[in-house]
């Protein structure tokens, strides 16, 4: 007789991000709107919590995992070390709950870069701390839209630095991990985009020849895999090719700015990061702290930072840790 299957884990971890910015406030927020829904866990200093939900006069979440004790004399709005150490632990904390298998996903709140690296931590960003965390596995960063989704071949880097980085290993390693993980999020056939990197995608090599000797290799070694790569197209049309995801999953754009524009011009309020690679699913909202709203009321006494980004994050989390029937997919 077969044993059965153990109960799958409910709970969506849910990190404070920095407390000095909209962290704390956004996060409140999504738990009011999604509490009944969803089995959430938020990793954060409990004490800070409580005081800013009688602040705004919203619930206190039921399940908080007590992490990143914050001072009292923390100032909103300012970047400040103790609160990048309070943001970095409740990330440690919350990425080895998910290692384990404790949480079913991870939803990260905004971070400041600044604040964290100056308590010491010298990672650009969420995604490179994951990566390291999960034993240095190869990631990207994916932006998703209703509408688009964009996965960068470079992320936090000078953008003469991420011109250096290219080459035909990592946009290749690109194409496998955006199919493997389009694949694990349900789409039987992914169907990929790739930007060339020049001025109308170099022209036959007028405008350069990345394109000729990296990027049209990588394509072509990816199809060999298995995997429906296109291109290069010229970046200033290949997002308007995908937008809809009627003919195309994901395009794949050369650094960070080429592919964030397009995604954060369609709208802050609904874009999504995931970190995609890593052996659990991770999403945070398409935005920074927004220290100059951070602490800030309404005229109706009301917090004014706008949950809904992180209320995306959190379902689409939901979305792609549901348990799937196992697709045939190349490996990175």
């Amino acid at each position: 007789m077969t044993a059965p299957e153990p109960p799958r884990v409910q709970t969506i971890g849910l990190t404070l991000g920095d407390a000095s910015g909209i962290g704390p406030e956004i996060v409140l927020k999504a738990c009011a709107a999604l509490s009944a829904e969803f089995d959430l866990r938020v990793i954060g200093d409990r004490r800070w919590l409580a005081r800013e939900a009688a602040r705004l006069g919203l619930p206190m979440p039921v399940a908080v995992d007590d992490v990143g004790r914050l001072p009292d004399d923390l100032q909103i709005g300012k970047i400040d070390p103790r609160a990048g150490q309070a943001a970095w632990q409740a990330i440690v904390h919350g990425a080895r709950r998910a290692q384990a298998g404790d949480l079913r996903a991870l939803v990260t709140a905004p971070i400041s870069k600044e604040a964290m690296q100056a308590a010491g931590h010298d990672y650009p960003g969420h995604t490179e701390l994951l990566a390291e965390l999960a034993g240095r596995v190869p990631v990207r960063m994916m932006l998703a839209h209703d509408s688009l989704r964009v996965v960068l071949a470079t992320i936090h880097l000078p953008l003469r630095a991420a011109i250096d980085r290219l080459d035909v290993d990592l946009i290749l390693q690109t194409l496998l991990i955006t199919d493997r993980a389009l694949r694990q999020s349900g789409i039987t056939r992914p169907r990929i985009a790739v930007a060339g990197l020049n001025p109308h995608a170099g022209e036959g090599g007028l405008f350069g020849r990345e394109e000729i000797d990296i990027i049209a290799p990588a394509i072509a070694a990816a199809r060999g895999q298995g995997v429906d790569a296109q291109g290069p197209y010229a970046p200033d049309t290949v997002f308007m090719r995908a937008r809809g995801l009627q003919t195309v999953d994901a395009v794949i754009a050369m650094y960070h700015d080429q592919g964030l524009i397009p995604i954060k011009y369609l709208g802050l309020d609904e874009g999504v990061n995931i970190t995609i690679g890593l052996p659990y699913v991770r999403t945070s909202p398409d935005h920074g702290t927004a220290f100059d709203i951070a602490g800030r009321l309404d005229s109706d006494g009301t917090g004014r930072a706008n949950p809904a980004s992180l209320i995306a994050a959190i379902r689409m989390a939901a979305r792609m840790s549901e348990p799937r029937t196992p697709q045939a997919a190349a490996s990175p």
